[in-house]
């Protein structure tokens, strides 16, 4: 494939033909907009783009991608920049597509309760509007205030209802997409049941970016839950979690199960913004969410809370009597990125089976803390799913590019570790920049190939967020 590029800023006709193809004012190449949308929430690399670009209709961004064919320069989607891979960064002066003006829920289907939604739609507007129609959009995390449908669709955005709802993925009945050669496909065209060869819909979820553009997607809703309710609960050690869990699941319908650790419920308290769930201090936390739907129910969770008191694999517990209550318990949970992010966190997001995660975790703590005795580490993550977050704070006198140099070096033998399990390195953050040079460890060197082939037949010329998953 060819590969060459153009960078932008250094042709300024190719800047003023840019600007042909869009309206007025939606090109821009000013110090401060090629900073702001260069980047995502990830820190290892610094933004570069040669000009961003704002499409506000298919036809346009088929333009832009037409153009950037022809003109052989690199292109990079630009959502809400929430990610933590650095799938939209733009390092090596792409052109930014930013669908911060396609922004529009188009249509809703109430028999089949759907809403057709441009990229640009806040993940928490898609939330707002479902609940507004007596309906329910189940993908939810920290980032729902600013992450877009777009960018939840190329990274298959998981979050805190996956062990009841699943990944994005399960929510996209349909999308249109402008492919790296700039056509226009329209997948699945909605359908629940059909049967008529590859669904190319599920190729582009999870692509982030490089094999074509998503335009416009239909979301599946869902009915609303009914008296949603948390509980959360400290445990003695992590390896009573898991039997909380199981004894949990076989009362109630969970709709999450989260996990954290003394470290992580420290920093959240320490902002003053939530208060403690109870006096008692416990290495572990458990946060638990279910339908109370009936009394029985939640007679049901007090009843396995006491049992897993009498087990010992839990010391205290409380559980939301109010709208409030749960929203206070949660925050100490979804609070948690946010605070860390202060210390530069060197995030890894791994994943394995539910029935490994208690050895696979003692095996990477232990490596990690053989190796950096002094560094502070965070755990947390959706443990219902099997998906683990683990978070090496940067000490305030390290310099940055040190301290993620040191963590690079550990990576090797955490993610042998991963392979070993037969895991993900990247269960829910996506490849990008950051986990391209470790796919190997989750992927078959015959899978990589047949990738690299996939994006060849979509994107033949190479334009499309290119160096994302695997190296240009």
């Amino acid at each position: 494939m060819n590969r060459m590029r153009v960078p932008v800023m250094t042709d300024p006709a190719l800047i003023d033909e840019l600007k042909t193809l869009v309206e007025p004012g939606k090109v821009l190449t000013d110090a401060d907009s090629l900073n702001a949308y260069g980047k995502d929430w990830t820190k290892h690399f610094a933004p570069a783009p040669s000009a961003i670009v704002f499409p506000k209709s298919i036809e346009q961004v088929q333009a832009i991608v037409r153009w950037a064919n022809e003109r052989k320069v690199a292109l990079v989607p630009s959502g809400g920049r929430t990610g933590l891979s650095a799938a939209a960064v733009a390092a090596n002066g792409e052109v930014v597509v930013s669908f911060d003006y396609m922004n529009q829920i188009l249509e809703f289907n109430e028999m089949d309760r759907t809403a057709v939604c441009q990229p640009g739609v806040v993940t928490a507007q898609l939330q707002q509007f479902a609940e507004d129609k007596g309906l329910y959009y189940p993908v939810d995390f920290a980032s729902a205030g600013s992450s877009q449908v777009g960018g939840n669709i190329g990274t298959n955005a998981g979050g805190i209802k996956v062990i009841r709802y699943g990944m994005t993925r399960n929510w996209v009945a349909g999308m249109k997409v402008v492919t790296g050669k700039g056509d226009v496909l329209e997948l699945n065209k909605d359908l629940i049941k059909n049967a008529t060869g590859y669904d190319l819909r599920q190729l582009f979820i999870g692509a982030e970016g490089t094999l074509g553009f998503v335009v416009e997607a239909t979301m599946r809703l869902e009915r609303q839950p009914t008296n949603l309710t948390a509980l959360v609960l400290g445990t003695p050690d992590f390896d009573s979690i898991m039997p909380v869990l199981h004894a949990f699941q076989d009362k109630l319908d969970l709709t999450a199960f989260e996990f954290f650790s003394d470290k992580a419920l420290a920093k959240v308290l320490a902002r003053g913004d939530v208060p403690a769930p109870f006096e008692t201090d416990c290495p572990f936390y458990a946060l638990l969410e279910f339908e109370a739907t009936t009394e029985e129910r939640a007679d049901q969770a007090l009843a396995t809370f006491e049992h897993c008191v009498e087990q010992g694999w839990v010391l205290d517990g409380v559980m939301s009597q109010s709208e409030q209550q749960l929203q206070n318990l949660w925050k100490l949970r979804e609070y948690i990125s946010e605070t860390i992010s202060h210390w530069t966190p060197y995030k890894n997001d791994i994943s394995v089976t539910i029935a490994k995660v208690p050895a696979f975790l003692k095996e990477i703590d232990a490596i990690v803390g053989e190796h950096y005795p002094d560094f502070e580490i965070v755990w947390f993550g959706h443990i219902g799913d099997g998906n683990l977050h683990l978070n090496i704070l940067k000490p305030d006198a390290m310099d940055k590019d040190e301290f993620f140099g040191k963590c690079a070096t550990v990576n090797k033998w955490v993610f042998e570790t991963v392979q070993k399990y037969n895991g993900s390195i990247s269960a829910e953050h996506g490849v990008g920049m950051t986990k391209r040079d470790y796919l190997e460890y989750s992927r078959s060197p015959a899978e990589i190939e047949y990738m690299k082939a996939v994006k060849a037949v979509f994107d033949p010329n190479g334009i499309m967020n290119p160096g994302k998953i695997f190296a240009a």
